[in-house]
């Protein structure tokens, strides 16, 4: 079968000041703003765009799983262990809400963050074979 959806576009965050989360994802994250009004945002981080969306009462992407473990939606990947363990500090010195770094028993290590309206995020030191391959990434001499 051939692949007929390429990529994932954009992912909607649900937030309850388009403002603030907009100066959040840009100042913390390094995100692009590329539109915004008193509603919506449209931002690109991580060859992606994220649409900031307004939201009546506080809510997030989050879900809980069969044990009752809130969980993430979204993974982001860095390119191995070293590039992981920078991010996870430099995250700690802007004040981000940061888990510890993880071992879930799978190759590579991971850690969450949280958005001020409580999106969990997590983050993973393995990039993808096949981003790898597509834009030329090698891998990192820490693995």
């Amino acid at each position: 079968m051939n692949e007929r959806l390429i990529r994932v576009g954009t992912t909607y965050l649900p937030v309850s000041n388009v403002e603030a989360s907009v100066q959040w994802y840009v100042n913390k994250l390094g995100a692009k703003l590329t539109y915004q009004d008193m509603d919506k945002a449209i931002l690109n981080l991580a060859n992606q765009s994220f649409f900031l969306v307004k939201t009546e009462k506080k809510q997030n992407l989050n879900f809980y799983d069969a044990n009752g473990d809130e969980r993430f939606s979204l993974t982001f990947e860095v390119n191995g262990l070293h590039a992981l363990e920078e991010l996870h500090r430099d995250f700690k010195e802007r004040q981000l809400n940061v888990g510890e770094i993880e071992n879930r028993g799978h190759a590579g290590k991971n850690f969450v963050f949280r958005d001020p309206d409580g999106n969990l995020f997590d983050v993973w030191s393995e990039l993808s074979e096949d981003f790898r391959e597509k834009y030329s990434v090698g891998k990192p001499s820490d693995i």
